[in-house]
């Protein structure tokens, strides 16, 4: 176990300051691809410019079928301490629950290409802290954190990838790296956090996860990839790459998605691939949920939806009469990109 989850785990040494909170993202696992090709064969893979990334930069991808349906999310980075230098090392945050089969999935494209996939026994740390405390935590971090959501920093702590937020600072931090007294003296200034509260903010930031019970079911314009700069219409070729870029070219997109919230705990049966109604229109669903967690005391929800039940219709939750869904204003402009030639 990182040092940073050890200590927070076992109690053992209150924090000295207190300047963050840490928790552990179970719910994510690593993936690996390295060798001579393995940028060029996940360029032709995934929604996004891998090869066009800029130095210190992580990219936010979608991995999809042939028809453009989405089969999984991913946060991609180059590596920057690989051990031969010549030959780049690609990682990548994925679900947990998809992990293997898509590992199997991808392996299935390497052909004669100088790639090897595989899954890495590396933890998955959610970092936060407020704004007022990330000089002082840099202090104690010895280094400065990256702060625009998606660049990275390799430190002895881990590698640090800011992640996109609506308040607090926020980094996933992939360990665990060789300097173990680094990580302790880190942890010595942390907090337990909640990870459902982690899950929360990543919905309240817009950002989908694509998990077993949702593949196969969005596009990556209805799930907002397009808008969070997931998806390059210039990059080329990658599977479903000719659907993805009719929605977008013909301008025929008739749904996206939405932020939502339930008063209350969780609710019976709102889950991911639920099915969303608008209770005006109740004899068929109008979408489906993409992410859902639970903490605080509410719901939040992220869903796909059509335009005319988003403007005027009345939201419920896996049922006409189910929970409403109170719609709350995202982080990003959720107007159509600028078409591009």
């Amino acid at each position: 176990m990182h040092p940073v989850l050890a200590r927070i785990a076992t109690g053992d040494n209150t924090p000295v300051t207190g300047l963050a909170r840490a928790c552990a993202l179970e719910q994510f696992t690593v993936l690996e691809i390295a060798g001579a090709d393995a940028i060029s064969f996940l360029q032709g893979q995934v929604t996004n410019d891998i090869a066009g990334a800029p130095a210190g930069q992580a990219r936010l991808a979608g991995y999809c079928t042939a028809q453009g349906r989405l089969l999984a999310t991913l946060v991609v980075w180059r590596e920057p301490q690989s051990p031969t230098p010549d030959i780049p090392v690609l990682r990548a945050i994925v679900r947990a629950d998809i992990a293997a089969a898509l590992v199997k999935r991808l392996s299935m494209f390497v052909l004669r290409a100088k790639a090897k996939l595989a899954l890495l026994p590396l933890e998955v740390v959610g970092i936060e802290c407020e704004a007022a405390q990330n000089a002082a935590l840099e202090t104690a971090l010895g280094a400065s954190l990256p702060q625009s959501p998606w660049h990275v920093l390799s430190h002895a702590t881990g590698t640090w990838i800011a992640a996109p937020g609506t308040s607090a600072r926020r980094w996933w931090c992939v360990a665990p790296q060789t300097d173990r007294h680094a990580g302790e003296a880190l942890a010595a200034h942390l907090l337990p956090g909640n990870p459902d509260r982690w899950q929360v903010e990543d919905i309240e930031a817009g950002l989908p996860w694509i998990l077993a019970e949702t593949q196969d079911l969005f596009i990556p314009q209805t799930v907002n990839l397009d808008l969070i700069d997931g998806v390059s219409f210039t990059k080329g070729c990658y599977p479903g790459q000719e659907i993805v870029a009719r929605s977008h070219y013909r301008g025929t997109l008739k749904r996206r998605m939405a932020l939502g919230r339930l008063e209350g705990g969780a609710a019976p049966g709102v889950s991911p691939a639920a099915d969303v109604f608008d209770a005006s229109a109740p004899n068929q669903p109008c979408g489906r949920i993409v992410n859902v967690a639970t903490a605080d005391g509410f719901t939040a929800i992220l869903f796909e939806s059509t335009f005319d039940a988003l403007s005027h219709g009345s939201l419920r939750a896996v049922s006409p009469d189910g929970p409403a869904i109170a719609l709350r204003t995202l982080p990003y402009d959720t107007r159509p990109a600028p078409r591009t030639a």
